[in-house]
């Protein structure tokens, strides 16, 4: 398959992402859990325009990286590797299998408990995370193996996207919810009408974010609904789609899940630590990030290929699957988003997240090492 110039730009700024991430969560940890800790939870905590600084960034900043995730899907479907059947069945079947067996085991350890709810948290895929990990590996690294992994990710988003509009959608007040449809039905239209002027598309994305805010619908699906109104046509570089996903790639990667991070990981560890860890969600999360994630992707791979309905990419083998399961266990941004609203429960929001990271980073080793010694010997 042909490697566009987009898809190397978009591999360049996931991999300097993912090290912002890093280092803004190692200072995070480190500034709570020193005398400035307070002062730090309370910034976050600050009230601007009747939400805390925090809400805003969750709730709006992150619109628009599910709008990018959303582009990049779009991207991927017409024109990518999701656009070819065949091509697309093995990221597919892996990604349904890195949701299905982590959740699984999750509930496995959760269910009928009050933290049955968080289900969702390792079934998701941090793909800055994923994609910087792999990048540490070079040009050993095959292209094949890469955009596989890209792949995998972005349908992975699509059912965490998916998975907060069903299960953590609370109440649903239906006027606001049909302003909200109303203004992307209204879009579409545009879209049909081959109206490319993204001005008239972000207003209408504003008044769709706002209506869905206040729909009980969680309002960051409307940067994925946003994404698929905006004019694709043939996917080159002066399409709409293309301009605004080339425009947003920077502000994401450098500003906006730098924040997120920043606002998110701000975690009290306490001296209990390991009671802490030893509760059955943590337990559950812990599973399902390091054990569920690659155990799922790699078998339901290999379903995928033994009933013949795909083929591995070139150069690409069963062992590197698995290494690129074990990195489908870094779970950190779509993980620590969906704790937020499976829990309420402060206590147990902020122990999910320290389990989040450790597994994460067990999960990113792990894929580390394997990788490295896959592609050593090759």
């Amino acid at each position: 398959m042909r490697t566009t110039k987009i898809f190397k730009e978009f591999f360049k700024s996931e991999k300097a992402g993912g090290i912002i991430l890093i280092v803004c969560t190692i200072i995070s940890l480190l500034i709570t859990n020193s005398t400035f800790g307070e002062n730090y939870q309370h910034i976050w905590h600050t009230n601007f325009a009747g939400h805390s600084i925090e809400h805003w960034i969750n709730d709006g900043l992150m619109t628009i990286f599910f709008l990018l995730i959303g582009l990049e899907l779009e991207r991927e479907i017409y024109h990518g590797e999701l656009s070819n059947i065949k091509d697309a069945t093995l990221p597919i079947f892996a990604a349904l299998g890195g949701m299905i067996v982590p959740a699984g085991l999750f509930l496995l350890l959760n269910f009928d408990t009050e933290t049955k709810s968080g289900a969702g948290i390792p079934m998701a895929t941090d793909i800055a995370f994923a994609l910087g990990i792999l990048s540490l590996l070079g040009k050993r690294v095959p292209i094949g193996l890469k955009i596989f992994l890209t792949a995998l990710a972005v349908i992975d988003d699509l059912g965490a996207i998916l998975i907060i509009a069903i299960f953590y959608t609370k109440t649903i007040v239906l006027s606001n919810l049909f302003l909200a449809l109303s203004a992307f039905i209204i879009l579409l239209i545009c879209n049909k009408l081959k109206i490319k002027n993204l001005i008239i598309y972000i207003i209408g994305g504003i008044t769709m974010w706002y209506f869905m805010l206040n729909s009980g619908v969680h309002a960051t699906i409307t940067g994925v609904l946003l994404a698929f109104t905006i004019p694709f046509g043939d996917g080159n570089p002066k399409t709409s789609s293309s301009i605004l996903q080339n425009f947003l790639h920077k502000p994401v990667a450098y500003i906006i899940l730098p924040l997120f991070a920043l606002a998110n990981t701000a975690i009290i560890i306490n001296s209990n630590i390991e009671e802490t860890l030893s509760q059955n969600y943590n337990i559950g999360i812990a599973l399902g990030l390091i054990i569920g994630k690659p155990l799922g992707i790699f078998l339901f791979s290999l379903l995928a290929l033994k009933m013949g309905i795909c083929k591995l990419p070139n150069h690409v083998n069963l062992k590197s699957i698995l290494g690129v399961g074990f990195l489908g266990g870094i779970g950190f941004t779509m993980s620590i988003f969906i704790t937020l609203l499976a829990f309420e429960n402060e206590t147990i929001i902020n122990n999910a997240k320290l389990m989040i990271l450790l597994s994460s980073l067990v999960s990113g080793m792990l894929g580390y090492f394997i990788l490295k010694y896959i592609t050593s010997v090759h």
